[in-house]
């Protein structure tokens, strides 16, 4: 080889790699990726849940945080992480009622929402406080959330966390002759559930469980935004079909969860009879479980003769009502809600002055 050929070689540039090959192996570490993680998600509930859970949670602390500053100064007796079971913190229960008070007071028992799988009664807290200056005894209760507990583990919890309240009425202020079921979200799905326990012998029998509290000691049910239908809920499509899909996976420990008991006995709207307590139910005109849930058992509780107080809006209204708005306090319709909700707890109760 001439020297001219040699300097030549020597002095050519070195091959380096393109751009598209790099992107081609970090599109490839995706795709390997994307697949690892359908497989375990096809295989389990829990990273679906896991990632519903973070976004919930982070919703209900910034949602309690902006009812803060709408909790009146009325002085109240708070009582917290009251244990009704053996099962730490899952079944504890915080307690508020007004501290001029004296005796039994009406009293609200809270389920909280979150999907079932995510939320706890922090996130109901300052509204607790709220409906407790009103001149009420409130009740956040815990219960165990999926996937950690799968159903119908929640109901027998509640139902438990309802015997200890009926028993030890007199030391938590509990006028037990007047007690309210409420709930938001998936704790309006458990509150409607328990009250139909408690109202239908049918379906307590169907149920497999004794009811802890008479139907004449449940006066009236708050039901916030709830899920009442279960097989409207597995027609869904897109995010929010995935999202509900996912979590009720997690919280009945089944995907056929929609084809077996689960989704019957949790469907309420099929099992509601004419002696369901007085009823308030409400939902945002931008919330899609309102028109697919909420007014649906709005109407099927007013065919039974039940009675029943809504607050729905104009599918026009603006601005658009969220899931949950009840609790978006700093928003007028929000409050509009929460001074009805107290006229119909008033109207139902008859509490007494604090």
């Amino acid at each position: 080889m001439s020297s001219q050929a040699q300097s030549t070689a020597s002095t050519r540039p070195k091959r380096t790699r393109t751009p598209w090959h790099r992107t081609k192996i970090v599109l490839g570490v995706i795709v390997a990726v994307v697949a690892v993680v359908a497989i375990i998600g096809s295989l389990t509930p829990w990273p679906s849940a896991m990632v519903i859970r973070a976004v919930f949670t982070k919703g209900g602390d910034e949602t309690a945080a902006e009812m803060d500053k709408h909790v009146p100064e009325t002085k109240l007796d708070v009582r917290k992480g009251v244990a009704y079971g053996d099962s730490g913190a899952d079944t504890t229960m915080d307690v508020f009622r007004p501290a001029s008070a004296s005796g039994p007071l009406p009293t609200v028992v809270w389920i909280h929402g979150g999907a079932w799988i995510s939320g706890a009664k922090e996130n109901v807290d300052p509204y607790m406080r709220i409906l407790a200056a009103e001149g009420y005894t409130t009740i956040a209760v815990n219960y165990t959330i999926g996937p950690e507990g799968v159903y119908p583990l929640a109901v027998h919890q509640l139902d438990a966390a309802l015997a200890y309240i009926d028993e030890h009425a007199a030391e938590l202020g509990v006028d037990a002759s007047r007690i309210v079921l409420a709930g938001d979200s998936a704790g309006a799905q458990l509150a409607s559930q328990m009250a139909t326990l408690i109202t239908s012998p049918d379906y307590a029998d169907i149920m497999g469980i004794t009811p802890s509290l008479k139907s004449d000691q449940l006066v009236a049910t708050v039901l916030n935004c709830g899920v009442y239908d279960l097989a409207a809920l597995a027609e869904l499509d897109g995010i929010p079909g995935w999202g509900f899909k996912s979590a009720m996976w997690a919280y009945s420990g089944t995907k056929t969860w929609a084809e077996d008991s689960t989704g019957a006995t949790m469907s309420t709207i099929d099992w509601v009879t004419a002696d369901f307590p007085a009823t308030y139910i409400s939902g945002g005109n931008g919330d899609g479980l309102t028109w697919l849930q909420s007014i649906p058992l709005a109407k099927r509780l007013d065919q039974l003769g039940v009675d029943v107080t809504t607050l729905f809006w104009p599918a026009p209204h603006e601005p658009a009502l969220p899931h949950e708005y009840q609790f978006h306090l700093d928003m007028p319709d929000a409050r509009t809600a929460l001074q009805k909700t107290v006229d119909f707890l008033n109207a139902h109760t008859a509490p007494d002055t604090p």
